[in-house]
């Protein structure tokens, strides 16, 4: 029972609706912060990574089964693989999918906020941030080729990406859901929803924890292009020679230009946001509502 236990908590925050009602910019070196997490990680791969050196675009495959939620190897592993690409000048592009099937990413794993000493929460918080930021800022062209449903942290990495193509599949859906576990998105989160889809749409969006189908995701611009599910991964494909043939220099600084804002912001609030992640979801009324969720998926599981 354990063990059901926590692969249905993997499932993450993004769940939730879905149970109740139906870098920066420039060349890194590899973060000893992120070194030191590589080392305390499991040895089972969470995130596969195949370069094709002909056209320069790297393809990584999210596969953390059962859902590739967001525990703190995944980011780790996440952030070094990233951050490898990225040190490679002969990368010039990213797609990033799901070997997992209905699922992108379902976000941040629960287990890693609940239960857990103020420090380990800490630490989890520092490497949430660390993948955004690198994917966020990246000089790659970066693509999601979003293959499935895309809840609250999944959603997030999606929209850290230049372009995002979903499958169109109504049961698939995506956004940032955090309010209906009683957990506020983050002023970052807030951000990178506004530059994408705007002030009002991010605004109803969060209050009320919305989830988008994918039709509905196209019509705000949550995502650019739907294809079907056979076609995720090609179409993204084909939508990056689009990108690869725009001068790399112009559009590296037009994106800066666009979302080193939204980063600096960031960067300099980088330990406050981490003391106010800590001091909210270590209060009891939050442990309580993450009790009450990971009871709910053992009764469902039962």
């Amino acid at each position: 029972m354990a063990s059901a236990l926590r692969n249905s908590a993997k499932c993450g925050l993004g769940l939730l609706s879905q149970l109740s009602s139906s870098s920066r910019h420039g060349r890194v070196c590899v973060s000893p912060y992120l070194l030191s997490q590589q080392r305390n990680s499991s040895t089972s791969s969470k995130i596969k990574v195949d370069f094709d050196s002909n056209t320069g675009v790297a393809t990584m495959y999210l596969q953390s089964p059962p859902v590739n939620s967001m525990s703190l190897d995944f980011l780790t592993e996440f952030s070094i693989s990233l951050e490898k690409l990225e040190m490679d000048k002969s990368c010039r592009g990213l797609i990033i999918t799901s070997s997992l099937p209905k699922v992108f990413s379902a976000g941040l794993d629960i287990l890693e906020m609940y239960g857990k000493t103020p420090e380990s929460c800490g630490v989890f918080w520092k490497a949430v941030q660390e993948m955004w930021l690198k994917l966020y800022g990246s000089n790659m062209v970066t693509i999601a080729a979003i293959n499935g449903s895309s809840p609250a942290g999944g959603c997030l990495m999606s929209i850290a990406c230049d372009y995002r193509i979903m499958a169109e599949n109504p049961r698939y859906n995506i956004g940032l859901n955090e309010t209906k576990l009683g957990i506020v998105a983050p002023f970052w989160f807030k951000d990178t929803m506004v530059n994408t889809v705007g002030p009002r749409t991010t605004e109803l969006a969060l209050e009320l924890g919305l989830l988008y189908s994918a039709p509905e995701a196209l019509k705000i611009g949550l995502v650019d292009q739907l294809v079907p599910e056979d076609q995720v991964l090609s179409t993204a494909t084909q939508n990056m020679a689009k990108w690869l043939a725009i001068p790399d220099h112009a559009r590296q600084l037009s994106k800066s230009m666009m979302r080193k804002p939204t980063i600096d912001k960031l960067v300099s609030n980088r330990e406050p946001d981490i003391h106010n992640f800590v001091s909210f979801i270590t209060k009891d009324s939050i442990q309580k509502s993450l009790r009450m969720y990971l009871e709910m998926l053992k009764k469902r599981k039962a």
